[in-house]
Parts: structure tokens; C-alpha cells; sequence
């Protein structure tokens, strides 16, 4: 383990996280939020309309909506994966704001365009277009955030950014409800982000921590190699031991993302069955289950992590959460008898399992100095993204296979939350410590 990063200095201040931040620190909040609701908002309308879009597309055939679903959403990690490396190397080389507006120009565009498919083909493609914009934007505004705001208030600020995806979930859910089986209008809004391109350029600036280092290596061609290179990320210690353990702890998190938390709406599907609801009924009230109640709860584990980091440290509030994510998961699947108890259940299997998803954006930039910040950043959360796809595949096969009982399924697969126990313990502590440079 390593114990240098002990004895850097604790910030002492003790007045409220929020007093002194700056209205432009408040402004690069809001417009980070705005890029990652917008991102979520691209990820998870698929989730809500993959049914309908599905059987809807002439080549995908009547098994697809159990067996195609999973593959999209690996298609959408590795998308997700190549477009996060790229932008985070090129933000650290070029700047924070233009791979902003270049990102959420990427996941707009693409977006849109699938309203025009006509084959999976095509769906498969836009879907990992998109995931190369969804990818890249975090990594940028992750960063940012980070280098904005000051140690003492830097947790809270980045977990209300990756706290902001609920409200692209709940725009999701609306979008999803209102188009019903006019799926194709839905993916029309993902063109809105588009305008957010314009604030971007306005009103953001570039981090003096980057601009600093950017002036340093202008003088150094040696420097200038540096900023954004995955071999000085990948060969120089220590960063090179955390990018690999970060990747695998958002390997496991992106993991039972897509294969438990999303099945939160699958076993909901399932129980509405096994309970002999209205055929015509349940439709929308999975969606309301998943994308309102469960979302919510996970909306408040997200808000929760930042804080609770800032107490008890990053490492400890990654453990207990993991291990209170094993807890509530068979739980969730095996408790519920009706409807009503699921929807009691939903919201706290979402609070322990989603949050740990606000410490990768709190905890993967402050590992690294400013010179491989989103390159780092980017490595371990998309490069989960690439880790996790054997997870999603794995998922799929598990699930679809005769006589395996959905709740079994996804009971064995939030069994990674122990894996991601242990590799915390093999990272370092950076509560109320100054960046790295």
C-alpha cells in the first residue's frame, strides 16, 4: 500500500463546504451537471426504450429484446471506453473546454440521428458513436470540476456533478412514458445538449492548475510530451499502480451497473408477471418503478457519497458501501411479494449500490497530477468500461439460459462488490489533500 500521501499536510479549515466558493466556480458546476445530465439522458433512453425499439426493427428478430439488449450495452461500453481515452489525453494536451464542446457535439449529433435507423446494424453503430461522446464528456468534466474548486469543498462539488445524472434519468423516464411505442422521437431530444456548446465557449475558462502546467511544458518539449501520455501513465510509479487498481475499481462498478442495478427494472417486469398484472399496465409501471423510485434512491446515494467521503475518508466510504450494496441485493430480489413492496425496496438497493458511482468522479482525478489528471481519470473509469464488458456478456448468457431464475442471476453477480472491497484496500487516501502536481 502506499503510505507517502499520509503525510502531505490536511486542510484545517472548518467552515461550511459552500462558503467562499466562487460564482464562477458555481457556474462550472452547473454547466459540468448540464453536459453529464445531458450524457445520462443519451445512456438510459435506450435502457427505457430498448423493448420497443427492438421489436420494432424488421432484422432483430423475436429473441432479441433478452438476448440483443445486453450486446447493445456492451457495444455502448466499449464505445464509451475508446472515446474517454481519447478525450481525456487530449484534454490534458489541448485544454479542458474545446474536448468539452467537441464531446457533447459527438453524443448530440449521433443521437439525433437515430431517430433515421432502419436496422440493427445502424442502431449498433449510433449507439457507439454516442457512447464515444458520453465517454469523453466525463472525463473532461470530471476533471474540471476538480481543479475548479478548492480540497475542502471538492468532494461535495464533484458529487453533486455525478449526482446530476438522476435528472437525465428522470428525463429519460418522462421521454420514454410520453412516446411510448414512438420510440424515434425520444432520441430526437438528444439533440438539445447541442446548445449547450455556446455557454461552454462563453463562459469557461481554463483551469489555472492546466494553464500553469501548460505554460511550463510550452518550454519544455519533454513537458509537452507528458501532458495526456499513457506511457508516462502506465510506466512512472505511482501513477501507473493507480491507474490499473482504479480501472478495476470502476471495472466492478460499472459491472454490477449494468448487470444488477439496471436489472432493477427486469426483476420489477418479472414480479408484475409473476403477480398477474394487467398486460396493458405493465409497461409503465416498470418504468415508473425503475426510472422514478429506483433512480431517486440511487440520486440520494450519489448526493450521499461526497459528504460521507468527506467524513470518514474515500476509502472507508467505498468499502461500506460495497458491503452494503451485498446486502441489499438478494434482498431486493427475493423480499418482494407485490408491487408495492418492490417499490419500497427499490430505492434503498439503488442508494447502496449506485453511490460508490460519485466516488469515481471525486476520487479518480485526485490521484493523479495535473499533467495526466483526465488521462487518468478517463483510464480508470472508461477503461472499466472495456473491463466491464466480459461482465455484461457473461450477464447475458447467465440470464438467458432455461430454467435460471432472474433473481438468482442477479444475486450472483453483485458478488463483484466483494472484488471491489479488496481492491480499495490497495489504494491510497486523498480526503482533504491538494491535488497532485
Amino acid at each position: 500500500m502506499e503510505t507517502h500521501e499520509q503525510q502531505l499536510p490536511i486542510n484545517p479549515d472548518t467552515r461550511p463546504w459552500y462558503s467562499g466558493v466562487t460564482r464562477y466556480e458555481w457556474l462550472v458546476l452547473i454547466i459540468a451537471s448540464a453536459g453529464w445530465v445531458f450524457d445520462q439522458y443519451e445512456s438510459q433512453v435506450f435502457v427505457l426504450t430498448k423493448d420497443s425499439i427492438l421489436a420494432d426493427i424488421p432484422d432483430a428478430g423475436a429473441s432479441a429484446i433478452t438476448g440483443v439488449g445486453d450486446t447493445l450495452f456492451a457495444i455502448f461500453l466499449l464505445g464509451g471506453t475508446l472515446g474517454g481515452l481519447v478525450a481525456g489525453s487530449l484534454a490534458d494536451r489541448y485544454g479542458r473546454r474545446p474536448l468539452l464542446v467537441a464531446t457533447i457535439v459527438l453524443y448530440s449529433l449521433f443521437s439525433g440521428l437515430t431517430f433515421f435507423i432502419t436496422s440493427w446494424w445502424q442502431l449498433a453503430a449510433l449507439r457507439f458513436l454516442v457512447a464515444i461522446g458520453v465517454g469523453g464528456e466525463w472525463a473532461v468534466a470530471a476533471s474540471l470540476v476538480a481543479e475548479v474548486f478548492p480540497a475542502r469543498a471538492r468532494a461535495y462539488a464533484s458529487g453533486i456533478f455525478h449526482a446530476s445524472s438522476i435528472l437525465g434519468i428522470w428525463m429519460a423516464t418522462v421521454a420514454a412514458i410520453a412516446v411510448g411505442e414512438h420510440w424515434r422521437y425520444a432520441f430526437l431530444v438528444g439533440i438539445i445538449p447541442s446548445l449547450l456548446v455556446v455557454w461552454v465557449r462563453a463562459r469557461v475558462r481554463e483551469p489555472e492548475k492546466w494553464q500553469a502546467m501548460s505554460i511550463d511544458a510550452s518550454h519544455s518539449p519533454a513537458e509537452q510530451q507528458r501532458a495526456g501520455s499513457f506511457r508516462d501513465l502506465l510506466t512512472t510509479y505511482p501513477w501507473n499502480k493507480r491507474a490499473l487498481l482504479g480501472l478495476a475499481l470502476a471495472a466492478v462498478g460499472l459491472g454490477t451497473f449494468w448487470a444488477v442495478i439496471v436489472a432493477g427494472q427486469d426483476l420489477t417486469k418479472a414480479l408484475l408477471i409473476r403477480t398477474n398484472a394487467p398486460a396493458d399496465e405493465i409497461a409503465w409501471r416498470t418504468h415508473l418503478a425503475y426510472g422514478f423510485v429506483q433512480t431517486t434512491g440511487g440520486g440520494l446515494g450519489l448526493l450521499a457519497f461526497g459528504p460521507i467521503s468527506a467524513r470518514i475518508g474515500r476509502r472507508r466510504a467505498f468499502i461500506w458501501f460495497q458491503i452494503l450494496a451485498l446486502i441489499i441485493v438478494p434482498i431486493t430480489c427475493f423480499a418482494p411479494q407485490t408491487y408495492g413492496q418492490m417499490l419500497v425496496l427499490l430505492p434503498v438497493f439503488a442508494f447502496f449500490t449506485l453511490a460508490i458511482h460519485s466516488g469515481f468522479a471525486i476520487y479518480f482525478p485526485e490521484l493523479f497530477p495535473t499533467h495526466l489528471r483526465a488521462t487518468g481519470a478517463s483510464f480508470c473509469f472508461n477503461g472499466g468500461r472495456l473491463v466491464a464488458v466480459p461482465v455484461l456478456i457473461a450477464s447475458n448468457w447467465l440470464k438467458t439460459q432455461p430454467g435460471v431464475d432472474l433473481r438468482w442471476a442477479v444475486t450472483l453477480l453483485s458478488s463483484l462488490f466483494l472484488v471491489g472491497i479488496i481492491i480499495v484496500l490497495f489504494l491510497p487516501e486523498t480526503n482533504r489533500q491538494e491535488l497532485p502536481e
